[in-house]
């Protein structure tokens, strides 16, 4: 082999393995980021942008002409894990009805659409209010979130007859960690978490959710879609009684 093309070679041995040692190692995990919501106290900074989401929200919401009202009965497949949630014992059965009705707004507004959500199972009554901002990316948010429940449960007329005090506040932000603010109350044998500073974002939140509830008709719309999945069920419980004769 000629002096110049073995030269060549270990220069090309050599780049290989400076190459390989500065190439990081295929079993290499990306780093993980972890953001910790301080739901029960969250910071100054959260709390302004909590109400100053809040005060965005239209006080008379004027909608546009489409619309969609849909109802349905879920069940939880407990061998499915969902972040967050506690798993649910081997052989437990999860299911809910629930009710939605969305409303458009109009096109220069700064939301582009509202869904209001009612949910029942064995244990607990939701409601749920979302509302979507048309473009996420001049200020960051991206919807507002408003939820309060029940523990009791009973009709859905009987919820939706009083007005039940807002329990969770959340900001889903564009590029950002969400900002939450949740009703905290003490473990057992613990003091509990002093949240009287934030009353005024919680009563700003139920103010929305009551006005809402009637703009979007839903003391009256709820029962009715309600109805309508306890006569399903009715009618396939007594099908099957008829085949089991």
């Amino acid at each position: 082999m000629f002096p110049h093309k073995i030269l060549i070679a270990t220069l090309a041995m050599v780049m290989a393995a400076v190459a390989s040692a500065q190439a990081p190692p295929v079993s290499a995990q990306p780093p993980v980021k972890v953001n910790v919501l301080n739901v029960c106290a969250p910071s100054a900074d959260e709390q302004k942008e909590l109400s100053s989401a809040l005060a965005k929200v239209p006080d008379k919401p004027a909608f546009g002409a489409d619309y969609e009202v849909s109802r349905g009965h879920s069940t939880l497949d407990p061998s499915v894990p969902i972040p967050g949630m506690q798993p649910l014992p081997p052989g437990a059965v999860s299911a809910a009805d629930w009710v939605r009705v969305r409303r458009e707004f109009p096109g220069a507004t700064l939301f582009s659409n509202v869904q209001y959500s009612f949910s029942v199972d064995a244990t607990n009554m939701v409601e749920t209010l979302v509302l979507r901002v048309r473009d996420p990316k001049p200020n960051d948010l991206m919807q507002v979130s408003i939820e309060d429940s029940a523990s009791a449960v009973t009709s859905a007329t009987a919820m939706l007859s009083s007005s039940t005090p807002v329990s969770r506040v959340k900001l889903e932000r564009f590029g950002k960690a969400s900002v939450v603010l949740a009703r905290c109350s003490g473990a057992e044998g613990s003091v509990a978490t002093d949240q009287s500073a934030y009353e005024p974002i919680f009563s700003t939140a139920s103010s929305i959710m009551d006005r809402y509830r009637d703009a979007l008709d839903a003391r009256k719309v709820v029962p009715q879609e309600m109805a309508h999945l306890r006569a399903g069920t009715a009618t396939k419980v007594s099908a099957g009684s008829k085949k089991n004769k």
